[in-house]
């Protein structure tokens, strides 16, 4: 009897799959050409095997064959990498962490972008539990000083940027904590270079403390920030650790490696300086 599409095992395709991604691995590990003898040694592949999974590869210019009898990874690879990072979106890969947070905190959560001088909320995590009401909404903009997430941006601009944005905006304070000296603002943007976080100490309204840690892409650029806002009273330090890895976790799903993940958690930075009296 003539055998029918679904009676095929399916092993063997699971197999040549396996064996496709020790070879890609095995690419992937050299920025050289490999010859197929170190590949066959490599994979445990027998070379014959390699040579044919290779050959299918470099069809679907998956891999390249600068030379007979050498491989490397080829530019469909690029190509198809370039079309996975076009179609990232930090809303997306931030939202399930964000809800977590949020559980664990009981306090708004808020994903936040810069725009020129101001930040943009772009998504929150929020409860009536937290007992606070949340004046901007999404869409909402909030001057860079007086914010968390705005202070770490500043804190990425050179000193004559900075001094720039003091010019442009005179640093205009909503309430009697805001910075609105650019000496005060420098030292703020100092610790958040330091430590990686930042704070806002109701320097936006009164009665709300913020802290922010940045989210960074593929290529090490900071593209938002993921802030707690609490209460004055409420705000607590010991949510850091937890902020900081929701950050470095939506940060991995979107590229990024830290080269501070073997280092561990930096201390805690000092609370921000008030103007107030």
């Amino acid at each position: 009897m003539r055998k029918t599409q679904s009676d095929i095992p399916a092993a063997p395709v699971i197999q040549v799959i396996e064996r496709m991604f020790a070879l890609i691995d095995v690419l992937a590990s050299r920025e050289e050409a490999i010859s197929l003898k170190e590949i066959s040694e490599k994979t445990g592949l027998h070379p014959s095997t390699a040579h044919r999974i290779l050959n299918d590869l470099a069809v679907g210019r998956f891999v390249d064959r600068p030379e007979a009898g050498s491989y490397r990874l080829g530019m469909r690879l690029l190509e198809l990498g370039n079309l996975v990072k076009g179609r990232l979106n930090v809303r997306d890969a931030a939202l399930a962490p964000m809800r977590e947070l949020h559980k664990l905190t009981q306090q708004p959560v808020n994903l936040s972008m810069r725009q020129g001088d101001e930040i943009v909320y772009i998504e929150r995590a929020y409860s009536e539990r937290s007992g606070m009401q949340v004046v901007r909404a999404i869409g909402g903009r909030a001057p860079l000083h007086l914010t968390s997430t705005g202070k770490l941006f500043l804190a990425l601009d050179d000193p004559q940027r900075v001094r720039s944005y003091a010019t442009r905006t005179g640093l205009a304070g909503h309430t009697r904590n805001s910075i609105t000296q650019l000496p005060v603002l420098e030292r703020e943007l100092a610790k958040a270079r330091q430590y990686g976080i930042a704070r806002d100490n109701e320097e936006l309204e009164l009665g709300v403390r913020c802290m922010a840690a940045g989210i960074y892409d593929d290529q090490g650029k900071l593209v938002a920030g993921l802030s707690v806002s609490a209460p004055a009273d409420r705000l607590d330090d010991g949510w850091l650790p937890k902020l900081q890895a929701t950050a470095n976790e939506i940060s991995g799903a979107l590229g990024y490696k830290s080269p501070q993940a073997a280092n561990g958690p930096q201390a805690a930075p000092p609370a921000p300086e008030s103007q107030a009296a």
